[in-house]
């Protein structure tokens, strides 16, 4: 286990826009509001459609991480996640989960990590930034390349 105390600073309330790019919208928030690190308590809204990890088999290695996706389409969802930065690009990391119901489905749901989706409506959600230490997301070779936060120095 890994822990440390963190210092939080500004809380925002965003809302992401009907057709609007979920992770570009997100981004170019953190972008024109130098976050480079923060929380995500809570998040809801619609998706005309998502990209979320999972796939429609049995799992071949099920030790190992799932890089397949399927795509949804018209979904509600409730969500949470963090922010770190992405030093070798130069921008924020989110690692997001959501719980989706599909509407057309009888609310069928899903839960996993979301990779991409579109707004449907609106999508509304609290960012915390955290101020200190700072967060990374780097990928360790050692356990299948998988991004994991640290605790520290972005340089």
């Amino acid at each position: 286990m890994r822990a440390t105390e963190i210092r939080t600073g500004r809380k925002f309330a965003l809302a992401i826009d009907h057709g609007e790019d979920f992770f570009t919208a997100l981004g170019t928030f953190c972008r024109d509001n130098a976050v480079q690190a923060g929380h995500i308590p809570t998040f809801i809204g619609g998706f005309s459609t998502a990209r979320l990890v999972g796939c429609c088999g049995p799992l071949k290695h099920p030790e190992r991480p799932l890089w397949e996706e399927i795509e949804v389409e018209t979904l509600e969802v409730l969500g949470t996640g963090t922010l770190a930065w992405d030093a070798e690009n130069g921008c924020v990391a989110p690692h997001i989960h959501v719980s989706a119901g599909i509407k057309a489905a009888s609310a069928d749901g899903r839960t996993s990590h979301l990779l991409g989706g579109t707004v449907q409506f609106v999508t509304e959600l609290i960012v915390e930034e955290i101020v200190s230490p700072a967060l990374t997301r780097p990928r360790v070779p050692a356990l299948y390349n998988v991004p994991l936060l640290t605790f520290g120095d972005t340089k």
